[in-house]
């Protein structure tokens, strides 16, 4: 029988169980799983919340099945998908299951490891880039008009999200693109005109930046920062430098969980700031998830966007463990970890990897965090 897992709270073990292929309802579908993807929510929303769940979401395969008023997609095609947050059969099986409107066709030129780099994180520097900044979109933008210097500030270029920002960004039209990074500086490289190591401290990351603002005659405030990381004194940095006057920051976490003095932080009056939480495609965003997961499949197969770098973890289904442990460890730079589906097979399980768990009842800190709705 199928298999899937299940990870527990702890984030030190997982629980491996059958499971039947699942049956589409309408409007899903469900995919033969050839690579899923982890995202730092894989284990933060089980340890957070108590919650012992399949909480994988990046999908790349082939179609199984299809429910009723699936018109897009057939059996046999090549898809990539996000799965639903928080609904059963997520993206760390053999069969998972998305909905049709978060599903996109993949080019024959894009693995399915590759693919598998793409939905989450793509789709949530959409949704900060065009529905909560108002950036043109990339089949917005004139030629003309593109001559034109509009910058933006990307606070962790090299994670999976704030790569996809760079890169959309750019076909936006948007320059200097200023990123902020750390070890893998030669890869922010390859996505910014300009790249602050956020190691040199605080200080020194603003001067840096007001310094490249001077240098392109751009005052010493940017106009646009979007926040890939929030956390560990980020919201606090880019404040720093954000126009108080009509700025906008995107951040990736709520400010009010995360901030250092949480219950003071506050931007200025005359700055926009939204925290871009991507399970609206779910439910306020329903269209724009739709459209943008097409707009993905498009742009990957005309070449114009290209996935992250990933790191295929050993052993399949029973490395998943192993990446999500990584992910919290602090240990990924610029890479995304990726799990081919087929090399479970009959690879042992890991000592950490067993039938079942008990896990601590004990509420997190930041079981309030408000996603999936």
């Amino acid at each position: 029988m199928p298999k899937q897992v299940i990870i527990q709270p702890s984030i030190e073990a997982v629980e491996i169980i059958d499971t039947p292929i699942p049956t589409p309802k309408d409007n899903e579908v469900v995919i033969k799983v050839a690579a899923c993807g982890s995202n730092p929510k894989d284990w933060k929303y089980p340890l957070w919340k108590n919650w012992p769940h399949n909480s994988g979401d990046d999908i790349a395969g082939i179609v199984h099945s299809v429910g009723k008023d699936v018109y897009e997609f057939k059996p046999g095609d090549r898809v990539a998908a996000m799965h639903y947050f928080g609904k059963e059969n997520g993206a760390y099986a053999e069969y998972s299951v998305a909905p049709d409107r978060l599903t996109f066709h993949i080019p024959q030129h894009v693995s399915f490891e590759a693919a598998a780099t793409v939905p989450t994180a793509a789709l949530t520097a959409a949704i900060a880039l065009y529905a909560d900044m108002k950036i043109p979109a990339p089949w917005e933008v004139v030629e003309s008009e593109v001559s034109k210097k509009a910058p933006i500030l990307i606070y962790g270029i090299t994670s999976a999200v704030g790569a996809f920002a760079a890169k959309l960004a750019r076909l936006s039209g948007l320059h200097p693109i200023i990123g902020i990074a750390g070890r893998a500086g030669d890869y922010a490289r390859t996505l910014a005109d300009y790249v602050v190591d956020y190691r040199q401290g605080e200080d020194a990351v603003v001067s840096s930046v007001e310094e490249i603002l001077k240098k392109e005659g751009l005052g010493s405030k940017v106009p646009h920062v979007f926040d890939a990381i929030s956390e560990g004194g980020t919201l606090e940095t880019t404040l720093r430098f954000l126009d108080a006057n009509g700025g906008v920051v995107s951040t990736v976490l709520p400010p009010n969980l995360f901030a250092k003095d949480k219950e003071n932080f506050a931007y200025p009056p005359g700055v926009t700031a939204i925290n871009s939480a991507l399970p609206r495609v779910h439910s306020t965003h329903v269209d724009f998830g739709y459209l943008w997961s097409r707009y993905l499949g498009k742009l990957l197969a005309d070449g114009r966007l290209k996935a992250h770098p990933f790191e295929v973890v050993p052993g399949g289904l029973h490395g998943v463990l192993t990446g999500l442990q990584k992910l919290r460890d602090g240990e990924a730079s610029a890479v995304k970890y990726v799990y081919r589906v087929e090399d479970t097979g009959d690879s042992p399980l890991p000592p950490n990897v067993s039938s079942s768990k008990p896990h601590d009842a004990k509420p997190h800190p930041l079981a309030v965090f408000p996603f999936p709705s």
